[in-house]
């Protein structure tokens, strides 16, 4: 009876997904686990096959800190580096319950928009099978000048951001694709952008689905 008392609070206390919630509180990394980077490197690949398996808290936690988290605390500094350090690229996140911006001083996710906005996370069917979309998103007002310039370097970055998540994958076995092909406009509407910032790249996260061929 104890053992069961004890399987039953853990289980509550497990934080779960499955609806919208104004704020998501983050694990912290888990820096021990994963294999070493030269493997990931060997097994890094792009994957679009999905299955509807949702990611855990603690799976989600984990690539979002690779993807553009904070890894020096006292400097305020990030995974991936970025041009001046303007950390000017956002991470949103499409998941099944809606739409989340990445807040990495809590880590949290901030609800942006509730429901199921995955019809749009790209122009190919597989993104709206996949449970976790990330979208890379500059505010190109943290720069000054010429504004080719500015979409150069925060494609640049995002590329660095995307990356990171395709290493961070590699290591946990997780599957993942970057996208180009999306429809900008309607991102921005769902995501509330602001003048000034605009979606550069889209990364569908997920468990590869096994009967694939």
């Amino acid at each position: 009876m104890k053992n069961l008392l004890l399987t039953l609070g853990f289980l509550l206390s497990v934080p779960t997904l499955s609806h919208a919630q104004l704020q998501i509180k983050l694990n912290a990394p888990g820096l021990n686990a994963g294999k070493p980077l030269m493997q990931c490197l060997q097994e890094r690949k792009s994957s679009r096959a999905f299955s509807d398996k949702d990611l855990l808290l603690q799976e989600l936690s984990n690539p979002l800190w690779a993807a553009n988290g904070i890894n020096r605390p006292e400097e305020g500094k990030r995974t991936a580096p970025s041009a001046q350090n303007r950390q000017e690229i956002d991470v949103y996140v499409m998941l099944k319950t809606g739409i989340y911006l990445y807040e990495p001083k809590e880590p949290a996710l901030l609800l942006v928009a509730e429901g199921d906005f995955r019809k749009i996370a790209g122009l190919q069917a597989y993104a709206a099978k996949a449970p976790v979309n990330l979208f890379y998103v500059a505010d190109l007002a943290k720069f000054k000048g010429d504004w080719k310039v500015q979409r150069m370097a925060s494609g640049v970055n995002a590329g660095y951001i995307s990356q990171n998540v395709y290493l961070y994958c590699a290591s946990a076995g997780l599957a993942t694709v970057a996208r180009g092909s999306i429809d900008g406009k309607a991102l921005a509407r769902a995501f509330r952008l602001k003048s000034g910032q605009e979606v550069i790249l889209g990364q569908s996260v997920g468990w590869p689905k096994l009967d694939h061929p």
